[in-house]
């Protein structure tokens, strides 16, 4: 995995940036009533939880989009969460996705976006997952993109090369989290994509990625990257990015107390 810390710096500029930050909060928001589901609370703001927050690129445009919402943002990475506390002043924290430092029931909505792909280890995923379940309220919603490799490179020239690369079990598979959720007494409710602006490939920023290790199973020092390397360096139009992808949200409600 990244070093998060390290990556926080050029983290915005390299993934897409405000474009891509604002598409994906307007898919989560689809996602996330306007007002809370439940036993009423005469009087109480509602509150979202953006755990895994990054750099509070996309916190910072959920919080502007819903002025009412009461917005806290959660990293593990100290330099991500010192990023997002620039954005979101008095509203970021350090913590831990696996054991959350909240009370049960304390959110009505809970997003992560980008963040159970980076999980290699499903039994983490589904704890995290269970730990969203558990800071909702009743009639509470988790919100959380699923799918995101297997959204790049669809049907391009890069993806013909790249399809015999060796691959891991994606964590964030739709149908696992979606398991994962219903594990945690948590119900579907609901769908949404949006584009990953300025995140299309082109062959040399691929083989940039290859070298630098960021395909996992794939290291630079393995034999079988180089033969991989040759075939994308001949790929042609080196430096036109091929189409952005699409990349998948879910969302999932825990059902409202009677």
């Amino acid at each position: 995995m990244l070093d998060y810390d390290k990556e926080a710096g050029a983290y915005d500029a390299t993934r897409g940036g405000e474009p891509r930050a604002e598409a994906a909060a307007d898919a989560v928001l689809t996602l996330i009533p306007e007002t809370p589901d439940g036993p009423g609370h005469p009087g109480r703001p509602a509150r979202l939880l953006d755990l895994a927050c990054g750099t509070g690129i996309v916190t910072r445009r959920l919080a502007a989009a819903r002025p009412a919402l009461r917005v806290t943002g959660a990293d593990r990475a100290p330099g991500m969460a010192r990023r997002a506390a620039a954005r979101l002043p008095g509203a970021v924290l350090l913590a831990d996705s696996r054991r959350l430092p909240f009370a049960d029931a304390t959110f009505d909505a809970v997003t992560t976006v980008w963040l159970l792909h980076l999980i290699q280890d499903s039994a983490e995923v589904r704890l995290i997952v269970a730990e969203c379940a558990r800071v909702l309220r009743p009639g509470g919603v988790y919100v959380t993109t699923v799918d995101k490799a297997a959204a790049h490179d669809v049907g391009s020239d890069i993806d013909a090369v790249l399809a015999g690369r060796p691959r891991r079990p994606p964590s964030d598979a739709g149908a696992d989290v979606s398991a994962y959720a219903r594990a945690g007494g948590l119900l579907p409710a609901g769908a949404a994509a949006f584009t990953g602006v300025g995140q299309g490939r082109s062959p040399r920023s691929t083989l940039a990625d290859l070298r630098r290790g960021w395909f996992t199973m794939l290291p630079p020092d393995d034999p079988r990257a180089e033969a991989f390397a040759e075939r994308l360096a001949a790929l042609p139009d080196q430096d036109r990015r091929r189409p952005d992808p699409r990349f998948g949200v879910r969302a999932f409600r825990k059902p409202a107390a009677r």
